[in-house]
């Protein structure tokens, strides 16, 4: 392990994981629609604007809130076969689907929970478009676990079962589209308690949960399961980071936001030092730069209704460009919080004159603000409807800088800084749903799961690789790649077939066809055990496996694939006749270098039989001839 760049008991570092993954049960979880996503044209369209609502106790959550001012309008592409009313939120939804159920029974006994009786549904307010009904439904089915790591044991505090979002497609004429093919996917969201305080734990965490979730019926592949991470320090705040998915990318993302809230809070104490305002007044100053040279500010102003605004921030300069993450500052922060309103971007006095905008036009901004020398100014081009909304933003985390570091929820990047995305959600977003019923779960269903628990991929990996003497790289590839289940059934039905050749198959071989656009779904398990016979009984040499595969995904029978491609295996006196002849042809090169022939012949037998022959076989009976020469 690495030297820690902090000493993160002394920081009070806590952490938590939630792990949000897709199950794959045969629908969605609360209609019978199918649980997969298509790329087929759309058949039909629904428009909405979504507002957020009172909790019961008539508050409103404030990152419900924040999406509103956004004033956005959704498109939400629809089907009549992989979505239904449900999802256009036009009718109740259906039973709750018994085998997610099921399926999340088996994670929380992997996790060493306490399944609830009572599993109730709760509408969690989600406005940002990704639902259509501006809620998504969930509850939570077990609690209590834990998982060990070296740094000791790590609780699972919850296990919730809900319904994953719509899919977003892209933004058309200010707009933002949504799919709703992946709305309603049964999602397992998997939440520890705050109890990790080292960067690794949380790694270790992360790697074991995914090893337990390999072991069920989950979804694989891009979008399928997704992480956040929690983060906090004593003097900071709890930041939410969303979207981390590289498990190697996590101690530094947690470095880095451990840096980031450290560098807020020396911004914070110094601007209480200078005992720092931020003034709430907004200033219209596009008289003052409408003659400007900037392109950037000249091509915002040709617009209609465009201008330049201004705030001011009294005490805050250097600090603007104070930098809070590896190449962001706090300036990065403010324009962050403003992009969210629509518009591209801020100027403040920490980075000008530049961009087109010169000293001189810098100093008549702050004359006609009466800015003091250690006084700074933001500006913010662009229609000024959404300039205003986007200053009132940069105020409130102006504000929030004074004081410290902010609750947040925050998205990964891929060199392991965050960036803002909205308020950190409260308790208030959480509220009854009364178009579903009271689920209860028997604890007899609960024992007899439980019972039956399949392998953690660690234990199998090392079954199949002792019981079939394979490699360790193969076997962890079986078991990484979700294939180790068909490997043994394939051995099963072909006890005395070549275990290595079996999984090298299943491993590469359909690897690179799916790779090179083959369509390996039609390479199912009763496919592959007759491809797998031919070699068994000795009908094709298992070098030429790859060509009945390539076939098989076209449509075309094993059989019929060997007949075509001429793939049956020569019997051993034809490979003994060629090979006399081959011996007969080089008798002086064998005379001359005796068992040296060896290799140069054998390849010319290879290529002769062009893979129809066994190469054992073929080595056998060239060696015999040879001897039989130079004896």
């Amino acid at each position: 392990m690495s030297e820690d760049k902090f000493n993160y008991e002394e920081l009070g570092l806590m952490m938590g994981l939630e792990i949000h993954q897709q199950l794959d049960s045969k629908t969605k979880l609360f209609c019978r629609c199918p649980n997969s996503l298509t790329d087929k044209k759309p058949e039909r369209r629904i428009y909405r604007r979504l507002r957020p609502t009172q909790s019961e106790l008539g508050e409103i959550d404030r990152a419900a809130y924040e999406e509103s001012q956004r004033n956005l309008q959704f498109v939400y592409e629809a089907y009549n076969h992989h979505t239904c009313l449900v999802e256009a939120d036009e009718e109740p939804p259906a039973k709750l689907n018994q085998e997610a159920v099921d399926i999340s029974i088996i994670l929380a006994s992997l996790m060493n929970m306490t399944v609830v009786d009572e599993f109730h549904t709760m509408r969690k307010q989600v406005i940002d478009g990704s639902n259509t009904s501006g809620f998504q439904r969930t509850g939570i089915l077990a609690t209590d676990g834990y998982v060990e790591t070296e740094f000791g044991n790590v609780t699972i505090e919850t296990l919730g079962l809900e319904e994953d979002a719509a899919r977003r497609i892209g933004e058309e004429e200010g707009k933002i589209v949504f799919r709703l093919d992946r709305l309603g996917i049964p999602l397992a969201e998997i939440t520890t308690s705050p109890d990790m305080h080292h960067p690794q734990q949380v790694q270790q965490v992360a790697y074991q949960l995914g090893q337990i979730l390999r072991s069920t019926k989950v979804k694989r592949g891009l979008g399928t399961i997704r992480q956040d991470l929690n983060i906090s320090i004593r003097e900071g705040a709890r930041i939410e980071v969303k979207g981390v998915q590289d498990l190697e990318l996590m101690p530094t993302i947690v470095e880095n936001e451990v840096q980031r809230q450290l560098n807020l809070i020396d911004i914070a104490k110094e601007l209480q030092k200078r005992d720092a305002k931020v003034e709430t007044c907004i200033y219209d100053v596009t008289g003052l730069l409408e003659n400007t040279n900037s392109k950037v500010v000249k091509g915002i102003l040709e617009a209609d209704n465009s201008g330049v605004l201004a705030i001011k921030l009294k005490h805050f300069a250097g600090l603007i460009g104070r930098e809070v993450q590896p190449g962001k500052r706090l300036g990065t922060e403010f324009s962050e919080h403003g992009k969210k309103m629509g518009v591209s971007g801020l100027f403040h006095t920490d980075e000008l004159p530049n961009y087109g905008i010169t000293q001189e036009e810098v100093d008549s901004i702050r004359n006609d603000l009466l800015l003091e020398d250690d006084d700074a100014f933001i500006l913010v081009a662009g229609p000024k409807d959404k300039a205003h909304n986007a200053l009132n933003e940069v105020i409130e985390r102006a504000q929030d800088a004074i004081i410290g570091v902010p609750e947040e929820t925050r998205r990964a990047q891929d060199n392991g800084n965050t960036e803002y995305m909205r308020p950190l959600p409260t308790a208030s977003r959480m509220y009854v749903e009364t178009d579903i019923p009271t689920e209860i779960i028997d604890p007899e269903r609960v024992a007899r799961i439980a019972s039956n628990l399949p392998e953690l991929p660690a234990v199998k990996k090392e079954r199949i690789q002792k019981e079939y003497s394979l490699s360790d790289e193969l076997a962890e590839q079986l078991v990484q790649r979700n294939n180790a289940d068909l490997f043994e059934e394939i051995k099963a039905e072909l006890p005395n077939m070549d275990a290595t050749k079996i999984a090298s198959d299943i491993v590469s071989t359909i690897r690179d066809l799916k790779r090179d656009g083959y369509d390996v779904k039609k390479l199912n398990k009763d496919v592959l055990v007759e491809i797998f016979a031919l070699v068994d009984n000795d009908v094709i040499p298992a070098a030429k496996t790859e060509v009945i595969f390539k076939d098989a995904c076209e449509d075309i029978s094993p059989m019929d694939s060997v007949k075509k491609n001429n793939l049956e295996k020569l019997s051993e006196d034809t490979v003994a006749q060629g090979i006399k002849e081959i011996v007969e042809e080089n008798k002086s090169m064998i005379e001359e270098r005796k068992m040296g022939a060896m290799g140069p012949l054998m390849g010319k037998a290879m290529a002769k039989f062009q893979g129809k022959a066994d190469g054992k076989i073929v080595s056998k009976i060239l060696t015999k001839e040879i001897q039989n020469i130079i004896n």
